[in-house]
């Protein structure tokens, strides 16, 4: 039911929210997870998902026809969180139940709408997308679709679903990932799919968290933290992609959580929620998949996927350490370019590299493998690369483009 438009009895205000808190309260139960104190608080320090998760019981109380109670319990959470506008907009209309019908959710006086107009249709879409990501939970057990397969070095990982405004945080182990919290989400005042600098839009793509910036360093704009990703990562530049400084990060003090599309291109999330982030992830492992909606699938439906590029991967392998350049040279893109060398000025460097290695078989070691399909079919594949005999040797990633029936690689790094 839409709850912006027309006039808006209270009984029917109260089904409308009695519908969504039914399907939402077992829903913010799981979705909660582990709770970590914010660096910045002005009264009580605040948990990670504790803020939303009494607004949902709030809209369940409504919808329980006990209106007394939601009203006690909303007042002490904008007294908790007195900068929760979306919080503050429920107490607003919980209060005026009290005297009166509700024309809208969001029932402000007349003369007070022209000037808050906007602000008002943003803490409304907020609302029904809180409400929305919350209702429809992910089948229990799924992944995105993206994580073919992580490496034990990727101890957690990202996925954020843009249409529902949202940020699932899993923790990878022996048993595969985990879903382990989920938060509202930010993202570009002009949306998703960034292209240009300036064009207030958030990337979509595969990354990964390249540092932790030090609170100390930053603006208050910024709230408890920043978790920069590597945009524009190696297909972004293929493409021609422009920008930079594309951060997670959190609020200014006056805000618990900002409009749904309110930022320059970065994703901000609520303080408390971005604190538990930063306390849990690793920089340069974690990857980070951005996407316009999340294909939730069973782990083991990709394993064909998977199956298929590790047999490529590994004719890839055994070409290498053949020691013939030109067997090699044939899964690299004609436009391969890597630290600024064109694949004709690449194959010289990799020619040295053969012979140095004299024929010895490799290894590829914390093998992770993440997929994105947009305008081509694209892999993201990091890797250690240990010859026979050696301990150790160099981690690289890669990233393959599918062509016609062929994957073919065009770029190829050292990372560490």
């Amino acid at each position: 039911m839409n709850l912006t438009h027309g006039f808006l009895p209270a009984s029917r205000f109260v089904a409308a929210l009695c519908c969504a808190a039914t399907l939402l309260a077992p829903a913010v139960a799981a979705g909660n997870g582990k709770h970590a104190p914010a660096r910045k608080a002005a009264a009580a320090t605040p948990r990670d998902g504790e803020a939303e998760g009494r607004l949902i019981e709030i809209y369940k109380l409504i919808g329980q026809a006990q209106s007394r109670a939601a009203l006690h319990k909303a007042e002490a959470l904008v007294r908790d969180h007195p900068n929760f506008a979306l919080a503050q907009l429920v107490y607003g209309d919980l209060l005026t139940t009290q005297t009166r019908p509700l024309k809208a959710f969001g029932d402000v006086p007349d003369g007070t709408l022209p000037a808050g107009a906007q602000a008002l249709s943003e803490l409304r879409e907020e609302s029904q997308l809180r409400m929305r990501a919350l209702r429809e939970r992910p089948p229990a057990g799924a992944i995105p679709a993206q994580f073919l397969q992580l490496s034990p070095k990727n101890r957690h990982a990202i996925a954020i679903d843009s249409s529902r405004a949202r940020l699932y945080l899993f923790q990878n182990g022996p048993e595969g990932l985990k879903l382990i919290a989920d938060y509202y989400i930010s993202v570009g005042k002009s949306g998703i799919e960034k292209v240009a600098e300036g064009d207030l839009r958030t990337p979509l793509g595969v990354y990964f968290i390249t540092s932790n910036l030090d609170p100390k360093s930053l603006k208050d704009f910024y709230g408890v933290g920043a978790l920069p990703i590597n945009y524009p990562n190696p297909y972004d530049a293929r493409r021609g992609k422009t920008g930079r400084g594309i951060w997670l990060h959190g609020t200014p003090p006056d805000q618990f959580s900002r409009a749904p599309k309110a930022t320059d291109g970065c994703v901000v999330l609520a303080n408390p929620d971005l604190d538990r982030i930063i306390k849990t992830v690793e920089v340069r492992t974690t990857p980070v998949v951005i996407a316009p909606t999340l294909r939730w699938v069973p782990p083991s439906s990709v394993q064909a996927e998977n199956r298929h590029f590790n047999d490529v991967l590994q004719a890839w392998r055994n070409a290498k350490a053949s020691g013939d350049i030109n067997r090699l040279m044939a899964f690299y893109t004609p436009d391969f370019k890597v630290d600024g060398k064109s694949i004709a000025e690449f194959a010289p460097v990799m020619k040295v590299e053969l012979s140095k290695m004299r024929g010895k078989d490799i290894e590829l070691k914390d093998l992770s493998l993440l997929r994105w399909s947009d305008s081509a079919d694209t892999m993201v594949v990091t890797f250690g690369e240990v010859a026979t005999g050696a301990r150790t040797g160099p981690v690289k990633r890669q990233y393959w483009v599918r062509q016609g029936p062929q994957w073919k690689i065009f770029f190829e790094g050292v990372i560490g």
